[in-house]
């Protein structure tokens, strides 16, 4: 099944408007009946670090990005399973997002490139000075176990990050469904509620599983924090323990490993391949274990890193109406524009839904990012949003079929191969 399906998922992943299963091109935000989502035990979401859609699912068909207006970069299959790295602070981003008028309105996506090439230029070690490993993608070849899981399960191919930056302010959204202005690192604490502190005061159990613990938590920026470390916030190893022991919390959210390289994210010796091998290891855990009968596993990345993708950011709303805090340097600090606010997603990112409830070979084309998944929580267990942001996100439940049987068989994926070469000084 999956030999035969896989070619047509993969197909429909670069062309607007088609879809797999039951997909429909919108879907109006709606709620489900609470005898549904009470089904619904386990809400699980992992986050990786620093890939966009096309560079993972994406069908690379012949567009050309064009560097400095003079030469131009078609797609390759990337030999290598690791990357030089990238950049997807706030200037690059914007930079990607239009070149020559990064505060614009205007989406040209033409900027990966210069960002790119830019950021090897000023690298001790940059070999990729022209940028073309923004062109870069894997195919099923490279990473089975993600095609055959986007195959068996759900998959969107509008799912963004939330905001046109890198990482902190990613996990920030992803966790409190605002940066409260912050586009690089937190200069302070940020003094506002997280989806935690809301299943606190609810009674909802909830643990942040870290690998790099304590301080690969994403929880670090918040009050939250300091309250949880040593209970609710604890080691990776505790979540195969809970499986085992039939104690996973309500709601769990599993931190990257970059202590070990596997978080996926660009740079040496960082193999996409033991990347997603990792993730397989948590992924195949919660499918043999007693949890897996009422759970969802969402696995998504905090931003792009700095790939192409072919699909411009969408329009959304400001969490909180807090500006973005700006350096001296940073685009939109002389300059004001449509991208100068946080009304804008950041790019597509690769995500698989996961569960016994997931329609089967889905695809869905519902433009959301990442606060989606705080909204579906909000909605299992009748919590408040957050921000304005999380409000407006989808009832998700789109990507379930609560009515039907669920899936208490999950197929057994392929293991994941780690073998690939990783160099970062040659494409491709």
């Amino acid at each position: 099944m999956y030999k035969r399906f896989a070619p047509i998922v993969a197909a429909c992943f670069s062309l607007l408007g088609c879809g797999a299963g039951k997909a429909t091109d919108a879907h109006p935000i709606q709620q489900q009946d609470p005898p549904a989502l009470d089904s619904v035990n386990h809400i699980v979401f992992m986050m990786q670090e620093n890939e966009v859609f096309d560079h993972y699912f994406g069908q690379l068909n012949n567009y050309q990005l064009a560097y400095d207006h003079s030469v131009s970069f078609t797609p390759f299959h990337m030999v290598s399973m690791c990357t030089e790295d990238l950049s997807s602070f706030w200037n690059e981003s914007h930079n990607d997002w239009n070149h020559a008028s990064p505060t614009s309105g205007v989406s040209l996506m033409d900027g990966f490139a210069n960002s790119a090439g830019n950021n090897s230029r000023h690298s001790p070690t940059g070999f990729d000075i022209d940028g073309k490993r923004v062109m870069g993608y894997y195919d099923e070849t490279d990473l089975p176990y993600y095609y055959f899981m986007a195959t068996q399960f759900a998959i969107s191919d509008r799912w963004f990050s939330a905001v046109m930056s890198n990482t902190p302010s990613n996990r920030m959204y992803a966790v409190a469904a605002t940066s409260h202005g912050v586009i690089n690192k937190p200069l302070v604490q940020a003094n506002v509620a997280t989806i935690f502190d809301e299943l606190d005061s609810a009674g909802i159990t909830w643990k942040n599983y870290v690998q790099d613990y304590p301080k690969g938590s994403s929880l670090r920026p918040f009050p939250v924090y300091a309250k949880s470390v040593g209970t609710k916030i604890a080691p990776m190893a505790d979540y195969f323990t809970d499986l085992a022991n039939g104690t996973l919390p309500q709601v769990a959210f599993i931190e990257r490993d970059a202590r070990e390289g596997l978080d996926e994210h660009p740079g040496a010796g960082n193999s996409v391949q033991k990347g997603a091998a990792y993730v397989a290891t948590i992924i195949n855990a919660l499918m043999t274990s007693g949890a897996w009968k009422d759970s969802i596993f969402f696995l998504i990345y905090d931003e792009g890193g700095g790939f192409y993708d072919h699909v411009s950011p969408a329009q959304t709303v400001s969490p909180d109406g807090i500006l973005p805090i700006l350096a001296p340097n940073d685009t939109c600090a002389a300059k004001a524009g449509p991208t100068c606010d946080f009304v804008y997603t950041g790019f597509r990112i690769p995500n698989l839904v996961v569960s016994p409830f997931a329609k089967q070979h889905y695809v869905d084309h519902t433009p959301i990012d990442n606060t989606a998944i705080l909204r579906f929580i909000e909605l299992r267990y009748g919590l408040p949003s957050l921000t304005k942001r999380d409000a407006a996100q989808p009832d998700i439940s789109f990507f379930f079929d609560f009515a039907g049987k669920p899936n208490l068989t999950p197929p057994t994926p392929p293991v994941q191969p780690t073998h690939g070469p990783c160099y970062i000084n040659s494409l491709p």
